[in-house]
């Protein structure tokens, strides 16, 4: 089967070479950065095709040749370059995390008969599907809540934090307004809002705040109390209120000794190198899903948890690992026939076919990334 990657980033790259190593598929992986491919390449049997994917037609004429599509594509371009990839009728799985509605293209997927798998990393992604899998298990589900955060081990003066993912993507956390639900109401507040101090095993104390994290659980799930909490080392979102409320990461140009600049690009400038996850540098990577509600009369909870390091031995990096595995783990569940919906799957649909929950759980274990699971009744 001959399956095409669109990003050599952080994650792609990684999703590439776990899919290489599989004799099933015929791998080629596609990036605008011809050092990057090399790099990622070297080694591996894959092909590589050096090309500006900010263009949907030329997408559209890429991913046809091949029979399912990885979408690893910045956020940005995310939602034009899965359009392109359904319009020419390919299943795909997609982390590119975008802020469009995914559903605009629900109809358009069944049109094409094909699956579209979104959001399909570590969060959003296996936390929605846990979330989703413990719904389909209670009778009532009476709240959601979990902590997810990807740190760099070591602590590092004066920013702490490595971005593990597209910086771009990371400073959207701080500034888009966090949805949750509370008593059956949509409630909206700034990002980096309701700070609290939690303790973890292994790591210590961190921080968690607000961020837009619940995406298509507000829509698809009727429970009464969800959110979704952003975990970083204490001290980081008062350094982010401070560069978000000064203007730093706004995308209205200012004039500057007779020069237009946007805020956000002089600020990327100088916080993505610091920022930058070295090659061979720890992270780690820890998530807490909890699930409560009722079933058969008794109060029950479920609770996943997962710590996760950078894998030494493959030189690939904790979120790389977390967030990339469940993809390529889905494109096989996909491949294999395992999970046939049509349209546009959101991870917690998957949740509610306890078998796929079980390949997908079985795939990470096999690649080293496992989730501990506890039942408890209140």
């Amino acid at each position: 089967m001959k399956v095409i990657v669109l990003g050599a980033g952080l994650v792609g790259g990684p999703m590439a070479i776990d899919l290489s190593k599989d004799p099933n598929f015929e791998v080629t992986l596609v990036d605008v950065n011809r050092e990057t491919l090399s790099r990622v390449a070297n080694g591996y049997s894959m092909a590589v095709v050096e090309k500006d994917l900010n263009d949907p037609d030329g997408v559209r004429q890429l991913v046809s040749e091949y029979d399912m599509v990885v979408n690893a594509v910045p956020g940005f371009m995310g939602f034009q370059t899965l359009r392109a990839i359904i319009e020419a009728g390919k299943n795909a799985v997609d982390i590119a995390f975008f802020i469009e509605d995914p559903f605009q293209l629900d109809e358009l997927a069944k049109k094409m008969n094909i699956t579209a798998i979104m959001d399909i990393g570590v969060a959003p992604g296996m936390c929605n599907v846990l979330i989703g899998f413990a719904d389909h298990q209670l009778d009532e589900t009476e709240k959601v809540l979990y902590y997810v955060g990807g740190l760099p081990q070591v602590r590092e003066w004066p920013w702490e934090y490595k971005a593990v993912f597209s910086p771009i993507d990371v400073i959207e956390e701080y500034t888009r307004p966090a949805r949750y639900i509370e008593n059956g109401k949509m409630i909206v507040k700034p990002a980096l809002s309701d700070p609290e101090l939690l303790n973890f095993p292994g790591i210590g104390t961190l921080e968690a705040f607000n961020t837009d994290g619940l995406r298509s659980l507000a829509l698809t799930m009727n429970c009464p109390n969800m959110k979704e909490k952003t975990l970083r080392y204490p001290g980081h979102i008062e350094k982010m209120r401070v560069l978000r409320e000064m203007g730093l990461f706004e995308y209205d140009a200012i004039e500057v000794k007779g020069k237009k600049i946007r805020p956000i690009d002089f600020t990327s400038q100088l916080l993505f190198p610091k920022w930058k996850l070295n090659e061979g540098e720890v992270d780690i990577t820890v998530m807490q899903v909890i699930v409560e509600g009722v079933k058969a009369g008794k109060r029950m909870r479920y609770i996943w948890d997962l710590f996760d390091k950078y894998d030494p031995e493959s030189g690939i990096h904790s979120m790389a690992r977390t967030t990339g595995y469940t993809a390529t783990v889905a494109l096989r569940m996909i491949a294999a026939g395992h999970y046939t919906r049509k349209g546009i799957t959101v991870p917690e649909y998957i949740g509610k076919e306890p078998a796929c929950v079980e390949y997908l759980l079985k795939g990470l274990k096999e690649r080293g990334v496992i989730y501990s699971p506890k039942i408890e009744l209140l």
